[in-house]
């Protein structure tokens, strides 16, 4: 089991550094070959990374709606994150980054499986702490 975070989930659907891999840990959980987890407020947070895609320019309207369609389908196992928020909140305070990533870290941790992620701000902040952080980079 693994976690992913939703910088993993955006790079699934936009194209860019590293999605290859993180299509491919999609391909394998709609597979059955891995099963991965994430908080149940996952798909807020990718859909907002798409509209912001689409107010950059990145991608049009019209693919927005397509690329949430897609995510909808292939949809981690949800997580409900309150349980998680006193330890997110604790993570939160003392390495001064966002609840939001320290749910992510709390999940991995109480299930004893990996976080994979792309986000290199989080994989710099814990990544000496929790052995369990892996970036989306470094996989196969």
């Amino acid at each position: 089991m693994n976690v992913i975070d939703a910088s993993v989930g955006f790079k699934a659907l936009v194209i860019e550094t590293d999605s290859p891999k993180a299509i491919q840990l999609i391909e394998d959980y709609r597979n059955a070959t891995v099963e991965l987890v994430a908080p149940e407020f996952y798909p807020v947070e990718v859909a907002h990374a798409l509209t912001r895609a689409e107010r950059q320019g990145r991608i049009s309207p019209a693919e927005g709606a397509k690329l949430l369609t897609s995510l909808l389908q292939d949809l981690p196992r949800l997580i409900p994150s309150l349980p998680l928020l006193p330890k997110a909140y604790v993570l939160s305070s003392q390495a001064r980054i966002g609840v939001y990533d320290c749910v992510y870290v709390a999940l991995a941790e109480k299930e004893g499986c990996e976080l994979v992620t792309a986000d290199h701000h989080l994989i710099k902040t814990f990544q000496g702490s929790f052995s369990f952080i892996r970036s989306l980079a470094s996989l196969p």
